[in-house]
């Protein structure tokens, strides 16, 4: 069997802050194969964007990654700068949560669109600009040689999250890491983006890993989903079994918050108590003070990750009790 396109082992990520370290991602394992799909999902807080800065080497400079990160099989974690750059473009690429914050609103989108192909391909201003405006065309932009001269604030947000679609395939990487790519979208909108990204997948061969906390997006794009909570791994496997029989509370309450067409939404459940403060993490699982099935034991020994059929779940609860 062939080694995954990426094979991320006990990754850790700390930010040393005034009052101490804190502890972001603790202990994080996952792989994606080439041309796969991966959702990793979480409540805002729960370490999921953190692990992707980590991958691409964009901690923040008081944050520190230590474990493995290996893309094709060559560790990545914490590369040199000038290695690192080559690698971003090359091989995998990111795009962000919000890109009007992402895009220069000083600079036409053509000319930022250029600058990758120019930096990282070698091409001429003229040759990086025609690539730019197919590109554009491939994400479905109108009148995409147009659309090169104006500004991002020009573009609607959709419009604008196609761009950095489009500038992150650029140099044809080989992973693409989208955070949270349909946020502050309509619905019409999201779908569409989501069928882009499935489009792009299947057209360049690009491996997905698709950061998010809509459930509803991972059941419909992904083929596998990691479930994270206080900077951990509570849950991974299939997607299709997760949602069909999921193994841990937390991973059950995420799923009895999403909205159903065949339910009322007056009575829509939601999980109790507020995500954990990161510098002061419980000793046992970080779900145990929210957790409805909480025991003595998760509050004082922490659960680590055991196999459960294609699942693996850190839980010290019986499974037929959570299912």
């Amino acid at each position: 069997m062939a080694d995954p396109l990426l094979q991320v082992t006990d990754l850790r990520v700390t930010f040393e802050t005034n009052d101490g370290p804190v502890q972001a991602v603790n202990g994080l394992s996952m792989s994606l194969e080439a041309g796969g799909t991966l959702a990793v999902v979480g409540e805002s807080g729960s370490g999921k964007s953190q692990m992707a800065f980590a991958i691409m080497g964009l901690l923040a400079r008081n944050g520190r990654a230590e474990g493995s990160v290996r893309l094709e099989g060559r560790e990545v974690l914490n590369l040199p700068s000038a290695e690192l750059n080559r690698i971003r473009a090359q091989s995998i690429a990111m795009v962000f949560q919000d890109p009007m914050t992402s895009l220069n609103p000083y600079m036409r989108v053509g000319t930022q669109m250029a600058e990758v192909l120019e930096l990282h391909k070698g091409l001429s201003r003229r040759d990086a600009l025609a690539e730019s405006a197919r590109m554009l065309d491939a994400v479905r932009i109108p009148d995409a040689r147009g659309r090169l001269s104006q500004y991002p604030h020009e573009f609607s947000g959709g419009m604008r999250q196609r761009v950095m679609i489009a500038m992150a395939l650029l140099c044809r990487p080989k992973l693409l890491i989208a955070d949270e790519p349909t946020t502050a979208l309509d619905v019409t909108v999201q779908a569409q983006i989501m069928d882009l990204l499935e489009d792009v997948r299947t057209e360049f061969g690009t491996a997905l890993l698709l950061i998010t906390h809509d459930m509803a997006l991972v059941a419909e794009s992904c083929d596998r989903t990691v479930v994270m909570y206080g900077g951990r791994v509570m849950e991974q496997g299939p997607t299709r079994a997760l949602f069909e029989a999921p193994s841990h509370p937390y991973t059950a309450g995420l799923l009895s918050a999403v909205p159903r067409l065949d339910g009322d939404d007056s009575e829509l459940a939601v999980i109790p108590g507020d995500p954990p403060d990161m510098s002061r993490l419980p000793p046992g699982c970080p779900f145990a003070p929210r957790c409805p099935l909480v025991m003595e034991t998760c509050r004082e020994v922490r659960p680590v990750l055991e196999e459960l059929g294609d699942v693996r779940r850190a839980c010290h609860a019986e499974p037929r009790a959570v299912a």
